[in-house]
Parts: C-alpha cells; sequence; structure tokens
C-alpha cells in the first residue's frame, strides 16, 4: 500500500512538472515586460475557490456584483499577495449527481466551510492563462470555482487615455488601483479584446490590476492587455512585478 501512494503520489508530480513546463514558468526576482503584441503574462493567482454553479448562463450583471462583492477571504480587494501566501477561504460545495443535466436545484445540499488556500506567482508561457490547468493541480478543481488574481504593473510616467482590454471564460470583473474598470458578464468564450474598459489613467510607479473569474462547466482562462486610443496594444513604458 506504501509503494502505491508513493507511486501514485510521483505520477502527480510529473504530470504537474509536465503541465507547468507546458504552461507556466516560476519567475524570477526581475520584472519582465509585456509580450510582443502587449498581453500581460505574470500574475499571483489564488487557488479556486469552490463556488458551484450548474451552468454559465446565470452570470447576468446582478449576479456577479453580487457574487464578487461577497468576502471570500480577508482583504480580498486589498491584499498584495506574495508567492506562497496563504489565506482561509470561504466555499460552498454541493454533491452533485453523474447526470448533472437532470437535478433539481432546490434539492442540493449546499455545504459551507473555510479552508486554507495558497497563492502562486508564475509566468505564463501562453499569452492567455490555462486556469483549469492551474487549478487542476493544486485543488483537483475543474469547474464551478472562482479564481482571484493579482499583479502589479510598473509604469516609467503616467499613461492617459489607455483601455484595459480583456477576454476571459467564462465571466470575470476586473479593478485598476481598487476601481471597478470592467465586468464581462454571460457565458463567454475567452477571445482577445472582448471587452475593453473606459479610458482611464495608469500611474506613473506601481498600478495594482485585480481579477475575479468565475466559471460552471468548461474551460477557465483569461488574457489582458492595456490599448491605445487607436486600438493598438501598449507593449512599451512599464514592467510587471
Amino acid at each position: 500500500m506504501k509503494t502505491k501512494f508513493i507511486l501514485c503520489a510521483f505520477c502527480l508530480l510529473t504530470t504537474w512538472a509536465v503541465a507547468q513546463d507546458k504552461y507556466f514558468t516560476a519567475p524570477t526576482d526581475q520584472p519582465v515586460t509585456a509580450d510582443a503584441e502587449g498581453f500581460v503574462r505574470r500574475w499571483t493567482l489564488l487557488e479556486p475557490i469552490s463556488k458551484p454553479n450548474r451552468t454559465n448562463t446565470v452570470f447576468t450583471d446582478s449576479y456577479l456584483r453580487e457574487v464578487f462583492a461577497t468576502e471570500y477571504f480577508p482583504g480580498q480587494m486589498t491584499l498584495l499577495p506574495r508567492d506562497g501566501q496563504k489565506v482561509k477561504a470561504r466555499f460552498e460545495k454541493v454533491e452533485m449527481p453523474k447526470d448533472y443535466r437532470r437535478i433539481d436545484p432546490a434539492t442540493l445540499k449546499v455545504q459551507r466551510g473555510t479552508e486554507t488556500l495558497r497563492w502562486h506567482k508564475l509566468d505564463s508561457k501562453t499569452y492567455n492563462l490555462k486556469l483549469m490547468r492551474f487549478g487542476e493541480h493544486y485543488r483537483q478543481r475543474l469547474y464551478g470555482v472562482i479564481y482571484w488574481v493579482v499583479t502589479v504593473v510598473r509604469c516609467e510616467e503616467d499613461m492617459t487615455g489607455v483601455r484595459l482590454s480583456v477576454g476571459s471564460n467564462s465571466a470575470s470583473q476586473w479593478w485598476v488601483n481598487g476601481t471597478e474598470a470592467l465586468l464581462l458578464s454571460g457565458d463567454r468564450r475567452m477571445v482577445a479584446d472582448d471587452a475593453m474598459s473606459a479610458r482611464l489613467v495608469l500611474h506613473k510607479g506601481d498600478n495594482v490590476i485585480r481579477g475575479a473569474i468565475i466559471n460552471g462547466p468548461g474551460m477557465s482562462d483569461f488574457c489582458l492587455r492595456f490599448v491605445r486610443e487607436d486600438g493598438t496594444p501598449v507593449t512599451q513604458g512599464f514592467t510587471i512585478l
């Protein structure tokens, strides 16, 4: 039994090593730039919070604002997480039958509690961050989850009139320096530049970009960059810490 357990653990580690090599790398201590198309690839991600949703069609503006305004962990809108930092987070769980399409939501028993989750700082090898691959490893959670993500953009000078440009699967909400910049509602596939914010200012120095992505069934990923007035991506003038 002990040998079998060791072999299983080795297989899991090997599987993640392959996935990590394919999708993510551990960041260095040095700031990085956006990629050639302006996409921000360095993020600190919280292990996924369980939030069951039978379908993505429930992701209306009002639903999302209520869900994302709920405090799942202390400092949710102010914390600048460190790699490896732990938080106590609230979660919901339900026992889903095999044929979830035939269930009556009124009969589901929701379990609520708290658990310890960890932040992970990673560089993505692709322009879109594969949240599902990340969550699959750390919590074996593929569906019915919320991801919180944070990054810090350091600007050489003020950048005025830029727009936050995001694609996400599925719905998401985004804040720049604590102010809401963008809400992507509905059942979405991840498409680059799917939604853009109003004009905003990135100030000289550090700017905190914070996001929450929610999904029921299906894939989870996102991409983010800043664009100018003419729609061209911003690729210079800032680094990502």
